[in-house]
């Protein structure tokens, strides 16, 4: 089974960008965690900032890359992106929306997912570990 893990704006700096919010750990140093953690699986990993290119991963990993889900955090693009949201609908593998703060206990206008719609299911509010939880949901 392989997945793919995609993190859009701003997560590049995770571990040093408001780690009240956010947690001290950068995601490179969690993903041999989460590779460790699940042996049989293949686990890519994909960043980027930039919106077009996010859309471009999605694309290769959900038509062509042979993939059997996508772990995305789309970071603020969550709350602004109808592009984002036609690309998952558009794609052959089921996508977890991923979040690492719970936002629904932060400011309004991150309560509002323009992708969860589109997704198999949100996973928000349990730091880093939300990434495993949403492994777990595309195993089954």
């Amino acid at each position: 089974m392989k997945i793919q893990i995609i993190n859009g704006p701003n997560l590049n700096l995770l571990g040093q960008r408001e780690p009240g919010i956010y947690g001290t750990e950068s995601f490179d140093n969690y993903l041999p965690e989460l590779r460790k953690r699940f042996p049989e699986l293949q686990i890519d990993y994909y960043q980027s900032n930039v919106e077009g290119e996010l859309i471009n991963k999605m694309q290769e990993t959900g038509f062509f890359g042979g993939y059997d889900g996508i772990v995305l955090n789309a970071g603020a693009y969550t709350h602004t992106s109808v592009a984002l949201h036609d690309c998952i609908r558009s794609l052959k593998c089921p996508v977890v929306e991923v979040h690492i703060s719970n936002v629904h206990q932060r400011e309004e206008f991150r309560h509002k997912s323009l992708i969860s719609a589109a997704c198999k299911g949100v996973i928000c509010g349990f730091g880093l570990d939300s990434y495993r939880l949403a492994i777990e949901a595309l195993k089954k």
